[in-house]
């Protein structure tokens, strides 16, 4: 029924090791013609079945999502959804209506995220291939959430590769009532207020990952002077409102951004003296701020998507880091991250390392930290530990 890819000789081992990936030069050939997108058969030389998965003609060829041989249908999905809504269930408190439904492999759905708002999921597509699988996964999403689901939307058009992308528009797979109703739409993260805008909010509308960091930071925040940078909703900022932060600076350089953390901060405490959002650069923010701070986050996009771009990448974040090292009081707590997936978690530490020996300040590790539960981590794909963070003391 579907098209089969035979593995060199040898090229087997990385399949039964259960890493998700077939890279084009592991091939030896097809029999079939798969086209980009079609679900297709992994097989060793011999013709031994391995794993299903989708294809694409690209340096990733195969994205493995089974290693049992079956037809990959509606039921198919439902049962791989279970587990990844069972999952949440554990991980999710009462206080919290919105989290990471699928995350990409880490839940056996390479190239495909689903994220939960209190009622609606956004769907999106980072291969062609889950993208032609949304009917079937609609389909299976109502079946979990029953009545409790409201609407599915497909933001898909900006994550798929280039000659995909630009060919469909996201709008809504599924909708109970009139889509118009839905924004802003409101959300808790642990007791927290978020509005949501899904249609034209960064990503899908808000970075779930974040969530166990910001209650981190609520612990240290209280009477602090926080600079909250590349803040873009406000998350940081919020926790750290709550938490009885003495001033809150909220910096990113987008406007829209700063409008949405305003209607956060209001949603959450009304009309507030002690909190100030900056629609500004944020290197060019801290090079011109002489303000002293007890407590600052650089939370930044990814500096680098490839490999060829993980040098610049890399001095990006030195560069961010020591002026935010020295923004710092002494005794100064930085939460630090990347979210660049080139660049791993022992150089992203020693960047930091690098830009704290130029500063000269001496400089203590007080945690190590990661994306949420929600975000987890196939333990035969480590490049899904994509969020790298440290808190650090500094004298």
């Amino acid at each position: 029924m579907y098209a089969k890819v035979f593995l060199q000789g040898g090229k087997e081992q990385v399949v039964k090791r259960l890493h998700p990936w077939v890279f084009s030069g592991a091939i030896a050939r097809t029999e079939g013609q798969p086209q980009d997108g079609d679900i297709v058969e992994v097989c060793d030389k011999k013709g031994n079945y391995l794993a299903t998965g989708h294809f694409y003609k690209g340096s990733i060829t195969i994205k493995i999502f089974s290693y049992e041989p079956g037809i990959i249908d509606e039921d198919f999905w439902l049962k791989k959804l279970r587990t990844a809504y069972a999952i949440r269930q554990i991980v999710q408190s009462a206080s919290t209506t919105c989290y990471r439904l699928t995350h990409g492999e880490g839940d056996g759905f390479p190239g495909l995220i689903l994220d939960y708002y209190q009622r609606v999921i956004v769907f999106q597509a980072h291969t062609i291939g889950m993208w032609r699988e949304k009917e079937k996964i609609a389909s299976a999403l109502k079946s979990i959430y029953g009545d409790d689901l409201m609407a599915i939307y497909d933001k898909s058009a900006e994550t798929l590769p280039d000659e995909f992308g630009k060919t469909i528009k996201n709008g809504y797979i599924f909708s109970s009532g009139s889509p118009e109703n839905l924004l802003p739409h409101e959300v808790l993260e642990n007791g927290n207020k978020f509005l949501i805008d899904w249609e034209t909010g960064q990503k899908t509308g808000f970075f779930l990952d974040q969530r166990d960091n910001r209650a981190l930071l609520a612990h240290y925040a209280k009477d602090k002077k926080v600079l909250n940078a590349f803040c873009y909703s406000g998350g940081f900022s919020i926790y750290a409102l709550r938490a009885g932060a003495q001033r809150v600076e909220s910096v990113d350089v987008s406007k829209k951004a700063i409008e949405l953390v305003n209607q956060n901060v209001a949603a959450n405490f009304g009309v507030v003296d002690n909190h100030q959002a900056i629609a500004e650069d944020v290197m060019s923010f801290l090079k011109q701020n002489d303000q002293i701070y007890d407590l600052i986050v650089l939370d930044p996009p990814a500096y680098a998507k490839s490999i060829a771009k993980r040098h610049q990448a890399v001095q990006g974040y030195k560069r961010l880091n020591m002026e935010g090292i020295k923004r710092l009081a002494s005794g100064g707590i930085l939460f630090t991250f990347s979210c660049s997936q080139v660049v791993d978690r022992e150089l992203f530490y020693n960047t930091v390392v690098s830009a704290a020996l130029e500063v000269g300040r001496q400089v203590r590790v007080l945690h190590h930290l990661t994306q949420g539960a929600d975000h987890p981590v196939n333990l035969f794909h480590p490049e899904g530990s994509y969020l790298k963070g440290l808190v650090l003391y500094v004298e």
